[in-house]
């Protein structure tokens, strides 16, 4: 039987701390009911009762740590993911960054990479990807590795077919990767723009002077305090008009980043910074 909330939460900001002084890892300021609910199912598949089990595991059991590192860190992506916010990124940021002599993006949370190389067969089409450094980073090594490989099940293509369309695309999907028996796998020329490389939002640093910042669906599992510290990083990554791409159901409204961007699709979360 599970404990009872207080001692719950007493037992979850006992293990964050272990985590914190021994891995560096800083869980505290995660959405609490999110880390719990994915606690329990680290347990539940551990066969373990109580939270505070978890603490000597993971202090005594480095494999036992990283495995609980992957199971909170959420790989849910697909090619073209909202396509319509794809296709806004083509029509109306695209042009800007054709402008500019050599173009830098980071995708923050690139979890297993399809959105990152759905980035780069964009930027492709619009014939300026040779000029372009894609920085794709996350802080699950399980999930970049993934996305290095550009390997992904073939019973997604119906699915990633139909949002390249709905997103504006001008040829055929299926002429950016080979397939491979059950799997497809993306053309080597689309990864010879980008750079993938573990950075935690939560503990690293500035990262670089971005034209694009894509962060969608990570700051969803934040906390307030969290994701005002993310934003402030994200939004000192970025040059002066540069673009932040964040997902849908997420805000940057209540943050003070948001006295530095203008909206280029509040409803598709699209931002441009201020400044000359």
């Amino acid at each position: 039987m599970m404990e009872t909330c207080p001692v719950a939460d007493l037992e979850l900001d006992l293990l964050l701390d272990a985590v914190k002084k021994h891995y560096g890892y800083d869980f505290h300021d995660y959405a609490k009911a999110s880390m719990i609910r994915r606690v329990r199912k680290y347990m539940e598949q551990s066969g373990i009762k109580h939270i505070s089990e978890l603490i000597p595991l993971f202090l005594h059991d480095q494999r036992a740590f990283y495995r609980f590192v992957k199971s909170i860190s959420v790989v849910v992506t697909e090619m073209f993911r909202d396509p319509d916010v794809f296709k806004v990124l083509r029509e109306e940021v695209i042009p800007v960054l054709k402008t500019y002599p050599f173009i830098k993006i980071w995708h923050a949370g690139c979890a297993s990479g399809q959105e990152v190389y759905s980035m780069a067969i964009l930027l492709a089409e619009e014939g300026i990807l040779d000029r372009c450094q894609i920085y794709a980073t996350d802080f699950n090594d399980d999930a970049l590795n993934l996305a290095k490989k550009g390997i992904y099940p073939a019973e997604d293509i119906e699915l990633y077919e139909n949002n390249y369309r709905l997103a504006g695309g001008k040829h055929k999907l299926s002429d950016y990767w080979v397939s491979l028996y059950d799997s497809i796998k993306v053309n080597s020329r689309l990864s010879e723009r980008l750079t993938f490389a573990n950075h935690n939002l939560v503990t690293d640093g500035v990262f670089g002077e971005m034209h694009l910042v894509m962060c969608r669906n990570v700051l969803i599992y934040f906390n307030e305090q969290l994701q005002d510290r993310a934003l402030t990083l994200i939004n000192d990554s970025l040059c002066p008009r540069g673009f932040l791409c964040i997902g849908r159901r997420e805000n940057l409204k209540f943050s003070q980043i948001s006295e530095h961007l203008e909206d280029v699709s509040n409803k598709l979360r699209i931002y441009r910074k201020l400044g000359s």
